[in-house]
């Protein structure tokens, strides 16, 4: 049979906070693939190296875990009054799916970056020194992102002092604010049930209570002394005991459809980004996966944070939007781990260590809603060039 030749297609591997992925711009795509559907989902899943049955991604681009199997595409923004627009797809590891659901917080902080290099930015407004402000559209939810990108000489400014836990070398530190960024449009209010915290029924787990909130991406909290655990577990306490990963999923679907994002527990498998699950406890001495001794006092409460079914090495950027926005409501879950009371901001224990992040919410007429939230995160292109698929993937 004759041999085909692989399509080249210019892309960009970038690291953004804890995640890497494989950005593209949309008009350097195959045409069949500049547009949704499955010609799109296929060249991406062969991009990454999925389905992949042994779960290695060898013969693809992606790391094997949630956090490495993602692709962006980016384009000059349709929707007045902002710069890019941003499209995020999460690659599933073994089987044929990219979710479309929800927003990576941790690759918004490579989409200022990228739409600079590649002229996405319009020239006059980009500093050949100093901050330059890129708004992006993020296309997935339809909510506005404004990253403040540093310059330095003309160019993007990737390496510097600022420290990340997760992330191994220091780079420069690039501000993210996430603008009204309660995920209204499937739940429809910040928290979907009404209330602060809920009673959830789960089949072979039992009733806890939990605090479901659409913030930043929809969120499942859950006491983690509710379900045995501190909140200082390391990856291979919870991925390596299939029991507990079915007992997340069991609680991750029926929140689902508690929230509103499905219509039964059996969709949650067409929905594996979202929403995430997530557990909390006070702060105590432990020793993060860096080997680093954490304090009591070091942090405001703990988080462990499950995506696409394995725990997070970190935690995800717009999971810690909804850490911060639960945080800042008394008597939510998220709230009372952290002590309690009125918060703008809080600092958070995960595997890796630490990480600060701010909310605006207010609470008017029985609503919550939240206006902004902040955090630094960094990123760094890691390599550019083209990668390669087989003809026949589209």
């Amino acid at each position: 049979m004759p041999h085909l030749p692989q399509l080249r297609i210019p892309a960009t591997y970038m690291r953004g906070g804890t995640s890497k992925g494989v950005f593209f711009k949309l008009d350097d795509l195959p045409a069949a693939a500049r547009e949704p559907g499955p010609a799109r989902d296929a060249l991406l899943m062969r991009v990454i190296g999925s389905p992949d049955p042994y779960g290695k991604h060898t013969d693809g681009m992606g790391g094997a875990t949630s956090s490495t199997s993602k692709c962006v595409i980016i384009s000059k923004s349709a929707v007045p009054g902002h710069d890019v627009d941003y499209l995020y797809g999460q690659v599933a590891i073994d089987s044929a799916f990219v979710d479309w659901s929800g927003n990576c917080g941790n690759l918004s902080s490579a989409v200022g970056p990228f739409a600079i290099a590649q002229g996405l930015v319009d020239a006059d407004r980009v500093p050949a020194d100093g901050a330059c402000t890129v708004r992006i559209w993020q296309a997935n939810i339809g909510k506005t992102i404004v990253a403040h990108v540093p310059m330095t000489n003309g160019e993007v400014q990737e390496t510097g002092d600022f420290e990340l836990d997760g992330v191994t070398f220091p780079a420069a530190e690039i501000q993210l604010e996430f603008l009204d960024p309660s995920d209204d449009g499937d739940g429809g209010a910040m928290f979907p049930t009404g209330r602060l915290v809920d009673t959830l029924d789960v089949p072979g787990v039992g009733t806890l209570e939990a605090t479901m909130i659409n913030a930043g991406i929809p969120t499942i909290f859950i006491d983690a002394a509710a379900l045995g655990y501190t909140g200082t577990e390391l990856q291979d306490a919870i991925n390596e005991d299939k029991a507990a990963l079915a007992r997340f999923e069991a609680i991750r679907a029926h929140g689902a459809v508690r929230m509103g994002l499905i219509d039964d527990v059996s969709q949650a498998t067409t929905r594996q980004h979202t929403p995430k699950v997530a557990f909390v406890a006070p702060p105590r001495e432990h020793v993060t996966s860096s080997g680093k001794t954490l304090g009591a006092g070091d942090v405001d409460l703990l988080v462990r944070a499950l995506s696409m079914g394995k725990l997070h090495h970190a935690m995800m950027g717009t999971a810690s939007v909804a850490i911060a926005t639960a945080a800042s409501a008394p008597g939510t879950l998220v709230n009372r781990a952290a002590g309690g009371g009125a918060r703008a901001a809080v600092t958070f224990g995960h595997p890796s260590g630490t990480l600060r992040v701010g909310a605006e919410a207010v609470e008017r007429d029985g609503q919550w809603t939240v206006t902004k939230a902040v955090m630094s995160r960094s990123a760094r292109v890691l390599m550019d060039g083209q990668v390669r698929v087989p003809t026949d993937t589209l």
